[in-house]
């Protein structure tokens, strides 16, 4: 069985660097900040760092790539001056992916901080009608599930078919499927029986054709335990049985990102080298 798999790398340094560094991993694809994601201010990309980066992604043919929001913005804030920073920010990533030639922007839909999902849906619907017709058509933006911890929106189908189903341009917009805040918000990935069934609900409610991306990460805590804190792949409460069956399932299928954890126990190589493993066995 032939999987897509990656990792979302660095591009400190240059952006260019970032495709060295998916080479050097072994990727079959990766994904970037094409900022520094933990700052509001960022200066605009030159066009010798698209042209590096676009004529290294071609050589490397290592395809689709996929750009993520920074961490900062939140589209769901009721507060006005984080909020407008917010689309502007929205905006601004998906004219950046445009120009590197990404064709997909994956973003977290953020936190209504207490003052209820309806302004939440409200706000994130808003935010995104706003960017998208300012922004370029060709890149499609990801709506990422979350754990469903605190306030966080999109934390099950329903909230995502919500959202996707009132924007001016629902065509532009997919699906990132992030295993660890699936299994999180109360979706089991465990058996088989239970990931036939977590698919058959996305494609009851949003379809599966609005799914373009899986975020392939283990999960530290229980199902419905609404932990967003990433594991090992296989070492966590997924499991490797679980990931089997993920991986033989229509989610294998799609290009799988790792967002694994950075420390002593485990290298990004070792996590991509068991995803392979587990993928062989089936």
């Amino acid at each position: 069985m032939s999987n897509i798999v990656g990792f979302h790398v660095s591009i400190a340094g240059s952006i260019e660097k970032a495709v060295d560094r998916a080479l050097e991993l072994g990727c079959d694809t990766f994904q970037i900040f094409t900022r520094n994601p933990r700052q509001w201010m960022t200066r605009a990309l030159t066009s010798e760092e698209i042209t590096a980066f676009t004529e290294k992604v071609q050589v490397y043919d290592g395809t689709p790539v996929f750009g993520h929001m920074a961490y900062l913005p939140n589209l769901a804030s009721p507060r006005d001056a984080v909020y407008s920073r917010s689309v502007k920010t929205l905006t601004l990533e998906l004219e950046r992916c445009h120009r590197l030639e990404i064709p997909y922007l994956v973003t977290h839909l953020g936190s209504h901080l207490g003052a209820g999902v309806e302004v939440g849906f409200t706000r994130i619907v808003n935010a995104i009608d706003r960017a998208l017709e300012v922004a370029d058509g060709r890149v499609t933006l990801l709506l990422e599930n979350s754990a469903g911890s605190g306030n966080s929106m999109g934390r099950s189908f329903e909230e995502l078919e919500h959202i996707m189903a009132r924007l001016s341009e629902s065509e532009r917009v997919g699906v990132c499927f992030d295993t660890c805040h699936a299994f999180a918000a109360g979706y089991d990935l465990r058996s088989q029986k239970a990931v036939d069934d977590t698919l058959r609900a996305f494609d009851t409610i949003i379809g599966l054709d609005k799914l373009k991306l899986v975020h392939l990460n283990d999960s530290k805590g229980d199902l419905k335990a609404h932990i967003d804190r990433h594991e090992h792949i296989g070492t966590g409460r997924i499991g490797d049985e679980g990931f089997r069956n993920v991986l033989k399932s229509r989610l294998g299928q799609l290009p799988l990102i790792l967002e694994t954890p950075k420390d002593e126990t485990t290298g990004d190589i070792e996590n991509l080298r068991k995803v392979r493993e587990l993928a062989r066995e089936l």
